[in-house]
């Protein structure tokens, strides 16, 4: 294949060259064509080659105004994550330089971290680009573009499973990123498309039902377009008025998730004016609500108080002569350029400027996310406190001295305090609201004076975790409890463990669990088992994260514990080979028992585990007392084969086939939950297969639990087995073992 075409790229090298000098022509036209070369052979889902898409990317940052860079890393974008063998991060730093490496690399996903399942990667990708974000505001602005001609194809994707978990992730995460940084355009568009794959029969319905709605208002909207225009006309020079209907998606969460029935929403209709300064903004407002009737309450003033993102109009809603609603928007030319394209709009690099306010705003907010979250190993609070971040509401508070301190929606005293300053949320006693002392979890509301009340040598209270609302002020008492309670930590997260080990219903010495504690801490990153427990003790991450983790640790060693036994009856296995060599003739005794190199001796069954007719068997030489039977897998047995000073008193044995109509002790451990009635459950069942109850006891209860130790009579193996299936029936009982 020759050299890349430029043909796919002609229309934006041409509108590229019109702005001069602006942009490098030859490095964009260098970085597409190593993406082409990069990408060949390669095709998308759809059928296309890939190329397609790098372009479509570009494109999108051309749109909004970005610079040489921002287009280059657009060309490239997935060439480190699809193209290795072609593309290295030594060659993007050295031929288009460090920027457009840093680029790129935050938007490339993480994908070769060793994380326990696909959120946690997930999680994992977004705190990658988040913080390559925190650097360059470019990362993310490039990645929006990318998601956003993702969701435009999203259709040549033949998997619906697919289709519907990328229309997730647009929606939760991309979709509100757009909205935060204040690319409005970009976030309606997103949500629109990612309904249309979550809920295709629901957009449908909303679709028509604004075709029809405004098939019949369509004149109603036009008509008060121009009675507005004529009345601006008379004071206000260079404006523009707009209409513009509410979107599918908006519209849809009002009607499904809200239940507000289509003839409520209010601001179905907007006519939007943007006129040339902020005094025109209100001269404006003052002739709408002459020209219509105001609807009490509906009016916003985004200029005085401007939304997170820097959103800033006025908003009224009015009602027409025919009784239809509709809301007005009033904006600057400047704020309407924020409000459609947000942070691309102010971005600082298109034309060398340096601290722009917009720019440095959204860059501090990205900034305090990742500084508050870089010590939190939940990927749920991660999510979520990511979400509350990007969503949240804010309100004013103020300082006795009058500093204005901002603060989330829900946000209590607490968090006032450590936004202060972290040694007076430690040393927080209590707290007043507008000289009122109020309770340290009380909810302040914007406007209000608070005093915070210290105390030296005093600090927070791990019941402060459950009532702070900022992932600040969490990490900070986190903090304090890491550095100043360690050894307490330790016995908060040990307790903790163990009674996640409990929850299992499954016993382990001391050699176990430690073994079993150890391999989680590696499994999250620690060294330690005490590491592990300081970080749960002082909150740094919930136990319920390592549950499922615990609980596949706890059957490897159950595991582990299970091959040994099969081991130690292979072993045991090889030694009587060498007892047989020399096999004297078989002699038979009343135990049913037949003994190889033993006449004339007693048999006797050992008590440590009580052999049954089917149980593999060893005979051991006593003094005076005959030959004591063991199960060759007994802890006994198979400890004294191995001592070379017994191996001669140990003899092979096994069963006479005319012994199974006798009966023989076995002692059974049944662990039931500890409830009335629990004990004649079983007692019953045992009669009910007339089984001898020869003896019966048991242990004071823990946990809800109680374990009962029963001593009955069995024929042979079939027969404990059955007995054992029986007892685990019944509804109290939890496990039932063999002494």
């Amino acid at each position: 294949m020759g050299e890349p075409s430029f043909a796919l790229i002609s229309d934006m090298l041409d509108l590229l060259s019109s702005f001069g000098d602006r942009y490098d022509i030859e490095k964009i036209k260098k970085a597409y064509l190593l993406a082409c070369r990069a990408h060949e052979g390669q095709f998308r889902q759809s059928g296309e080659p890939y190329i397609t898409h790098p372009i479509a990317v570009a494109q999108s940052i051309v749109e909004l105004g970005l610079d040489t860079d921002s287009i280059c890393a657009a060309f490239l974008h997935d060439t480190l994550e699809d193209c290795p063998e072609a593309v290295t991060p030594a060659l993007l730093t050295e031929e288009f330089g460090e920027d457009v490496f840093l680029i790129v690399d935050g938007v490339t996903k993480i994908l070769q971290i060793e994380v326990e399942n696909r959120e946690e990667q997930q999680v994992e990708s977004i705190r990658k680009m988040m913080l390559a974000t925190s650097k360059d505001i470019r990362v993310i602005i490039v990645k929006l573009c990318d998601r956003l001609h993702n969701m435009r194809t999203l259709g040549g994707k033949k998997n619906e499973d697919k289709q519907r978990s990328i229309a997730v992730e647009t929606m939760r995460v991309y979709a509100p990123l757009a909205h935060r940084l204040g690319m409005q355009r970009l976030k309606l568009e997103l949500e629109n498309l990612s309904l249309l794959y979550l809920d295709p029969i629901g957009y449908e319905e909303v679709t028509k039902a604004v075709d029809a709605r405004f098939g019949r208002s369509r004149d109603v909207l036009v008509g008060a377009r121009k009675k507005i225009e004529e009345k601006l006309k008379e004071s206000v020079v260079g404006f523009t008025v707009t209409d513009r209907i509410k979107s599918v998606y908006s519209l849809y969460r009002k009607i499904y998730e809200l239940g507000k029935p289509f003839e409520e929403i209010f601001d179905f209709y907007a006519l939007r004016i943007i006129v040339n300064t902020v005094e025109e903004c209100y001269t404006v407002l003052g002739m709408i609500h002459e020209l219509f009737s105001s609807i009490p309450g509906r009016f916003k003033d985004y200029i005085n108080r401007p939304k997170p993102n820097m959103y800033r109009s006025l908003h009224t809603t009015v009602v027409s002569r025919d009784g239809i609603p509709f809301e007005v928007q009033i904006r600057t030319y400047e704020m309407h350029k924020t409000a459609e394209f947000g942070v691309a709009a102010h971005w600082r690099y298109k034309s060398g400027e340096k601290g722009n306010p917009y720019v440095d705003a959204q860059l501090a907010w990205i900034a305090r996310l990742i500084e508050s979250e870089e010590n939190m190993d939940d990927p749920d609070e991660y999510l979520h406190s990511f979400k509350k971040s990007i969503f949240g509401e804010e309100i004013f508070v103020f300082t006795p001295k009058g500093d204005i301190i901002t603060l989330s929606q829900g946000a209590t005293v607490i968090d006032f305090a450590y936004a202060i300053h972290t040694e007076v949320g430690n040393k927080m006693v209590g707290a007043k609201i507008n000289g009122v002392i109020v309770p340290i979890d009380r909810v302040p509301q914007t406007g209000d004076v608070i005093e915070i009340l210290t105390q030296s040598n005093h600090g927070p209270s791990r019941d402060w975790l459950n009532v702070v609302t900022t992932s600040e002020a969490r990490n900070k008492i986190r903090q304090w409890f890491k550095r100043e309670k360690k050894s307490e930590n330790i016995e908060v997260g040990k307790e903790a463990v163990a009674r996640e080990l409990r929850r299992l219903g499954r016993a382990f010495t001391p050699e176990e669990t430690e073994e079993i504690i150890l391999a989680v801490a590696r499994r999250v990153g620690m060294q330690t088992a005490e590491d592990l427990y300081n970080t749960i003790g002082y909150g740094g991450m919930p136990v319920s994260r390592i549950a499922v983790k615990l609980r596949d640790e706890s059957a490897r060693v159950l595991k582990s514990q299970q091959d040994a036994a099969l081991q130690t009856e292979q072993t045991d296995a090889a030694v009587l080979a060498d007892f047989q060599e020399n096999k004297p003739k078989r002699i038979k005794n009343n135990g049913g028992i037949v003994v190889d190199g033993a006449t004339g001796c007693l048999v006797k069954f050992a008590k440590c585990c009580t052999p049954l007719p089917g149980d593999a068997i060893i005979g051991f030489v006593t003094k005076g007392f005959g030959v004591s039977i063991h199960k060759r897998n007994c802890p006994n047995a198979v400890k004294g084969v191995e001592n070379p000073e017994q191996k001669g008193r140990w003899l092979s044995a096994f069963w006479d086939n005319q012994s199974a109509s006798s009966l023989y002790e076995v002692t059974l451990s049944v662990l039931t939950q500890d409830k009335i009635g629990a004990l004649a459950g079983i007692t019953t069942a045992l009669a009910e297969m007339k089984v001898s109850v020869l003896s019966l006891s048991t242990a004071p209860p823990k946990d809800d639990k109680a374990l009962i130790s029963i001593t009955v009579g069995c024929r042979d193996v079939a027969h404990y087995n059955t007995i054992v299936s029986r007892l685990r029936t019944v509804k109290t009982v939890i496990s039932v073992t063999r002494n």
